[in-house]
């Protein structure tokens, strides 16, 4: 009797730990997709306090054109560009920028986050060529994730 007692008590824990383990996913894939998605958002507008808040300060990014540098070389490019809209032309094309395909892969106090860059002006999908494959490492600072390693890259053209 005893040892069916333990038996049933030791597996009724491990179900308690694997529902503690899916919950805990659910919740970092939740607070990830969410930093995504608002960073993404203000990258559409080029905001530049989204960006700042979104890339840590010794970010390592490399870009789709084969260029490393890191947060201060990135932040002078968002600020000397355009904001979309800012010349008062409130019809001005806003190029919205989303992911799919989001996959994480949780690494201790970090999490790997891959998927594909999508833009959409107006409602209407940009060309296959404006599709980048991105992976970022971020780590969760002050109650927040920053990215701390970004890479882009170009997406095959699937037309082939």
């Amino acid at each position: 009797m005893l040892r069916v007692f333990t038996f049933s008590f030791a597996l009724l824990m491990a179900i308690g730990c694997l529902n503690t383990a899916a919950a805990q996913e659910d919740n970092l894939r939740e607070e990830v997709v969410a930093a995504l998605e608002q960073f993404l958002a203000g990258a559409s507008i080029n905001d530049p306090e989204v960006h700042d808040d979104f890339w840590a300060e010794e970010l390592t990014y490399t870009s789709s054109s084969g260029h490393r540098y890191g947060k201060a070389q990135l932040m002078e490019g968002v600020r000397s560009a355009e904001t979309p809209g800012a010349d008062g032309d409130a019809d001005a094309d806003i190029i919205w920028y989303y992911a799919e395909n989001i996959e994480l892969k949780p690494l201790g106090e970090a999490v790997i986050v891959n998927f594909t860059l999508g833009a959409e002006a107006d409602h209407k999908p940009e060309s296959p060529g404006r599709r980048f494959l991105n992976t970022g490492v971020l780590i969760k600072r002050d109650g927040r994730w920053q990215a701390i390693n970004w890479n882009a890259t170009a997406a095959a053209d699937t037309a082939d």
